[in-house]
């Protein structure tokens, strides 16, 4: 059996049949796997921010990212940290929660604060702060699967690379790299996701997520 959710908080990710009374006939509430939802959230927001950060797509369409921060990554991701919480899950709680506070820290500062209040490299410490967050939380990964821990190793790598970027001095090579990576990030996230909800809903494993021994 391999351990789908982010954290590995519950045994496997091949559940039985969905019990269409939610386990209150036996006196007890089994909570659904939130790691799909904060995952997915996480994903897609980042798919489409590393699309623009790699140039394939123009800036210009930047409030589209900033509709799914607030929403999608920012929103729904925190939503899926606190229910990590209600399962138990602390490495699950802490990156859902984390990284849906960061989207919704992105949206304000580029929607909110002002122009003139925002330096580059204001910016590059914010990153490089989420950096040693993001590469701390690697290392706890190395305990859940491989699927997680290609997440955070890749993720880790995009926020150096944009760090990088946004130092001043004309980096935008170097940020477009984080684009790249970034979008690879995001497929492997998406990967997670759908492992998770695919083996859950057929009740075996489907789509393999390397679990790590523990």
């Amino acid at each position: 059996m391999e351990a789908a959710n982010i954290g590995g908080g519950r045994e496997a990710d091949v559940a039985p049949a969905p019990d269409p009374t939610g386990g209150r006939a036996a006196g007890f509430w089994t909570p659904a796997d939130p790691g799909p939802l904060g995952l997915a959230g996480f994903a897609g927001t980042t798919f489409v921010l590393s699309m623009m950060n790699a140039n394939l797509v123009s800036d210009k369409g930047v409030g589209v990212v900033l509709a799914l921060a607030l929403a999608y990554g920012g929103v729904a991701q925190l939503l899926a940290g606190m229910w990590e919480f209600r399962t138990g899950n602390t490495f699950g709680a802490v990156a859902f929660s984390s990284f849906g506070a960061f989207w919704i820290s992105f949206f304000f500062l580029i929607r909110v604060i002002p122009a003139d209040a925002i330096t580059p490299h204001g910016v590059s410490l914010y990153l490089w702060m989420w950096a040693i967050f993001t590469t701390y939380m690697f290392l706890a990964s190395l305990r859940t699967t491989g699927a997680v821990a290609l997440v955070f190793l890749l993720l880790a790598i995009t926020f150096v690379l944009l760090a990088i970027g946004d130092m001043g001095g004309g980096h935008s090579s170097i940020t477009h790299a984080g684009g790249y990576v970034g979008i690879a990030t995001a497929i492997v996230a998406w990967y997670a996701s759908f492992a998770a909800v695919i083996n859950s809903t057929f009740g075996r494993v489907v789509a393999p997520v390397f679990p790590l021994k523990r």
